[in-house]
């Protein structure tokens, strides 16, 4: 395998070591890429924000190459731009690589890329030249409205068809009638709270208890938190979709927000921080993901997950890009992590729920029932995230884009 741009993380057994400190978590199986933070510092965050560019219109606004109707030998090579763990090549676990069978099947040779969320992922995107990428919520808004992601030929993507219908039309990755994304991986947010500290029948009920409740409170680090906090407005003022917000509407959520102060919240950045918050007794209430209240619960912690009756998430998914060189091994790898086997590894690794039910066997069938994957009320109790736009998204009405929810996140996070 070559072209791989990347430093070599701990092992997920070395890390989870770290995350345990004495808590006897060895046989839970945290992740390697579940665990380890995303080193974004304030100041960077300060800085993306004052360096944002405008969010563009939800519609595609260039001219994308031509969508393929069949597919021809391939390239050779395909570039390929992906979130820390979810291309394994067995660079930190030789167990855990599934690239090489790619390779090894259609004879085209992966050139890796990988990156962190944030600006960090929008400047390795403009600094090189990617055939496919594995594309947050924010991220593959953007591309599709600016014409650098092409529209899929859905029809000639072995596995497709098995991804739920809920997750393959998700507005994130769609546009015009016309899907620009193969769903990966997914989670939402529960509120994780320690019964301890709690006390009994101080079950928290919904959003707000995040928000408006006794803290420390730990909250995601990430500017579409303040989706969550929308959620959490009382009246007439919460939005039917937290992602669509009026200035009004983001006022209030992020007056939410502040409302705990510096020594009463903290955020979040990776799955061990939630963890040893709550392991160390720190932490009250969480923005947590089933998958880390299911690390503590079986571990033995006092800790619990609550999903309210509307809560936010996020799918992450592989776009190809518009100027792909490579579009017939792009098609082959879109296939291929969605197949059952990658599934199962890459939900394994990553600590999320898969796109592909069918991958909710072995050792990924614990995580499937931290997330409750195949339970056809999940999806409608949460919204999945979009990139903010001005728009509201559909041209009707003014809203506030992404620059400036990064930039009220970034008055936060100091």
């Amino acid at each position: 395998m070559a072209g791989v741009t990347r430093a070599r993380a701990a092992r997920p057994a070395r890390l989870l070591a770290t995350v345990a400190a004495g808590l006897a978590l060895a046989s839970c199986g945290v992740p390697q890429a579940a665990i380890t933070a995303v080193p974004e510092a304030a100041a960077q965050a300060r800085q993306d924000a004052a360096t944002a560019s405008p969010s563009a219109a939800p519609s595609p606004s260039a001219s994308p190459a031509p969508t393929p109707t069949a597919l021809g030998a391939g390239e050779g090579t395909v570039n390929v731009l992906a979130l820390r763990g979810y291309a394994e090549y067995g660079g930190s676990d030789p167990a855990v690589n599934w690239i090489a069978p790619f390779e090894q099947e259609t004879g085209c040779r992966v050139r890796l890329t990988y990156t962190d969320r944030g600006e960090r992922f929008e400047r390795t995107l403009a600094e090189g030249s990617f055939d496919v990428v594995s594309a947050p919520p924010e991220v593959a808004g953007r591309l599709i409205a600016e014409g650098e992601a092409a529209p899929l030929a859905t029809g000639l993507i072995p596995h497709y068809r098995d991804l739920p219908k809920w997750l393959r039309t998700l507005p994130a990755f769609t546009a015009g009638g016309r899907v620009y994304g193969v769903p990966y991986l997914w989670a939402y947010h529960q509120i994780g709270y320690d019964r301890a500290q709690a006390g009994r029948g101080a079950e928290p009920k919904d959003l707000g208890a995040l928000f408006r409740g006794p803290g420390p409170v730990l909250l995601r680090d990430d500017p579409l938190t303040i989706a969550a906090a929308a959620l959490a407005i009382e009246g007439e003022g919460r939005p039917e979709d937290p992602f669509r917000l009026t200035p009004d509407q983001l006022d209030a959520a992020a007056g939410l927000l502040a409302v705990h102060g510096e020594a009463e919240r903290s955020f979040w950045r990776g799955t061990g921080d939630v963890v040893r918050g709550f392991a160390a007794g720190r932490v009250r209430l969480a923005q947590a993901l089933p998958y880390q209240v299911g690390v503590l619960a079986r571990a033995g912690r006092p800790v619990q997950g609550v999903t309210p009756d509307r809560t936010t998430g996020w799918a992450d998914a592989w776009l190809v890009t518009a100027n792909a060189a490579h579009v017939n091994c792009a098609y082959r790898w879109l296939g291929h992590v969605i197949s059952a086997g990658v599934q199962r590894e890459a939900a394994a690794w990553n600590g999320m729920a898969p796109a592909n039910p069918a991958a909710c066997t072995g050792r990924t069938r614990r995580i499937c029932a931290d997330y409750r994957v195949g339970d056809p009320d999940l999806p409608r109790r949460i919204a999945f995230a979009v990139r903010p736009t001005a728009d509201c998204g559909d041209g009707t009405g003014r809203c506030t884009d992404y620059a400036e929810w990064r930039r009220r996140w970034s008055e936060l996070v100091r």
